[in-house]
């Protein structure tokens, strides 16, 4: 295949989300192997050219795999590296010369200066490569400026300026992944000096240095199509979404599906909980059995349970007053607390001195709940049957909504909710550790609506805005759950929104299937053509 081909068959590619990136890296490999340009007879042999360069014979290497007229030495002999270094003084007001950071480089940002005279300086019509940091490797054009410590003037002799940059940019993720040292990164120098160069004549450098612009602007014509074709299907992508919002219907679902773009898997689940908690996912039945007659059961019931002593006597705050809403219900529903129909049981503060390599008692931590999914495996940890005895009340029961209630402030990584199945519970008894909580409604026909809704972000913003805790840590109070504001439904009601919801994520869970399977798809085939374009039995362009 032509890279040209690669260039007519783009838009079958173009989904690919590393397609321009792998595009721009074909054309730098093919720009030094000798197969982007046409070869000249007319052009100074290269190893004739590096013989008139300096006093030193410089050792070619073998390059059977070039051009005829290309030779190959090691980069060392034709490039030098100056090191820049911290001033003794900078300052912010403009004084002397910029301080050149990678920011000044690549950015423009002159946000430091310096009238220190005895460091290294740059010009415009320097090359300098990044020498430190998680960028070592990174090849940018000079700045009239002071060198920044972190950076280094290439000196270089044989190479078109253009050409070498663009030699050395082909590098680059060979020598980012080369890097040495562990907290602070640096180019490995030994190793760039060490590596072989092709060099080819002077006259082709340039042929190729012009070939090359063209097709890195041809790229940003692609990508620059690529984004606003992303652009498009996104705002079509929102439409549909707001359609659906607006008329949850069977056309409206169908559009959310159609092939013309793609709307994100997380982003469907997202507005198809959003509209579950506002009534507007399944039609309301005036036949169901009102949602006061079933809050009267739930208040005789936790009446009982107190008696018995099944519960401890929570406060709860009274039903939330209408200014208080967050959005609006079917008439038919009604605003409660949550604590009106569950009881909340908080972990237990487990000693790790406890614990015990292996027993049939095992402690739910943090790391083992995230959204309905129970992760037993996530470093177990476990408990000896006597303590499992003394703690028997932070037992978790089938039918607990389980919940973690810390985590790290504005990431939104706890408030992760999952029902306790029984066959959770088969091969072992689980036990809650401090921070992880268990909501057990007073009916259990209650658990799937309740597990579902508290995923929805129109009441988890709720209870994120209520969270206290420090600097970087987040905290769920016992009040944030049992005072959140919830729309309650009808239980009839609560049946049909359950199994409508498991329905619409069995297709968003299809469509993410298919998403990945077409992902896969497109960049093996351009895994494939990268391959065949840069296979190491080349013809040149003679």
């Amino acid at each position: 295949m032509k890279l040209e081909t690669f260039f007519d068959k783009f838009d079958q590619l173009a989904d690919a989300p590393t397609a321009i990136d792998d595009l721009r890296k074909i054309v730098l490999r093919l720009a030094v192997q000798g197969s982007l340009v046409e070869q000249s007879d007319e052009d100074e042999p290269a190893s004739e050219m590096l013989r008139r360069l300096g006093t030193r014979q410089l050792l070619l290497l073998d390059s059977t795999d070039l051009p005829t007229q290309w030779a190959k030495v090691a980069l060392g002999d034709l490039l030098t590296l100056q090191k820049g270094k911290k001033p003794s003084s900078l300052n912010t007001d403009g004084l002397g010369l910029p301080y050149l950071d990678i920011a000044a480089l690549e950015r423009g940002e002159l946000r430091q200066f310096t009238e220190d005279d005895k460091c290294p300086r740059a010009t415009s019509g320097d090359l300098i490569i990044v020498c430190d940091g998680s960028r070592s490797g990174l090849v940018l054009d000079g700045v009239a400026g002071v060198l920044g410590s972190t950076v280094s003037k290439v000196g270089y002799a044989g190479f078109v300026r253009d050409y070498l940059k663009l030699f050395l940019r082909s590098l680059y993720d060979d020598l980012n992944g080369a890097k040495k040292g562990a907290a602070i990164p640096h180019l490995n120098i030994p190793r760039l000096l060490a590596l072989p160069a092709p060099i080819p004549p002077l006259a082709e450098q340039d042929r190729i240095v012009a070939k090359v612009d063209e097709l890195m602007a041809l790229c940003d014509r692609l990508e620059a199509q690529q984004q606003e074709r992303e652009t498009r299907q996104a705002a079509l992508a929102r439409a549909s979404l707001a359609r659906f919002a607006d008329a949850p219907t069977a056309d409206n679902l169908t559009l959310l599906f159609h092939k013309s773009y793609n709307i994100p898997p997380a982003d469907l689940r997202k507005a198809i909980l959003s509209l579950a908690v506002q009534g507007k996912l399944v039609p309301q039945d005036p036949n169901d059995e009102s949602v006061a007659n079933l809050l009267a059961e739930l208040t005789r019931l936790r009446a009982q349970l107190l008696k018995e002593r099944k519960i401890r006597n929570q406060k709860v705050s009274d039903s939330p007053r209408p200014g208080d809403l967050p959005f609006e219900i079917p008439d038919e529903w009604q605003w409660i607390r949550l604590g009106q129909v569950i009881t909340l049981l908080g972990g237990y503060a487990y000693e790790s001195g406890a614990y015990v390599p292996k027993s049939s008692n095992q402690i739910i931590r943090l790391g083992n709940v995230k959204n309905d999914a129970l992760l037993v495996d996530q470093k177990p940890v476990f408990i000896p049957d006597t303590l499992a005895q003394q703690t028997n009340e932070y037992a978790v029961l089938e039918g607990d909504i389980l919940i973690t209630m810390t985590g790290t402030k504005a990431k939104r990584d706890y408030a992760f909710t999952l029902a306790v199945k029984s066959s959770d519970l088969e091969e072992r008894r689980l036990f809650l550790n401090q921070r992880v909580g268990a909501i057990r409604p007073f009916q259990p026909e209650l658990v799937p609506l309740i597990n579902v809704f508290l995923k929805a972000d129109r009441l988890l913003d709720l209870v994120f805005a209520t969270a206290t805790g420090t600097a970087n840590q987040a905290n769920i109070g016992t009040s944030s759950i049992l005072d959140l504001p919830f729309p309650f439904p009808p239980l009839s009601e609560q049946r049909r929104i359950v199994t409508k919801i498991n329905q619409l994520m069995t297709l968003v869970d299809q469509l993410e299937t298919q998403l990945a399977a077409s992902r896969t798809i497109i960049n093996t085939l351009v895994d494939a053509i990268v391959t065949e374009l840069t296979t190491e039995n080349r013809t040149y362009a003679n």
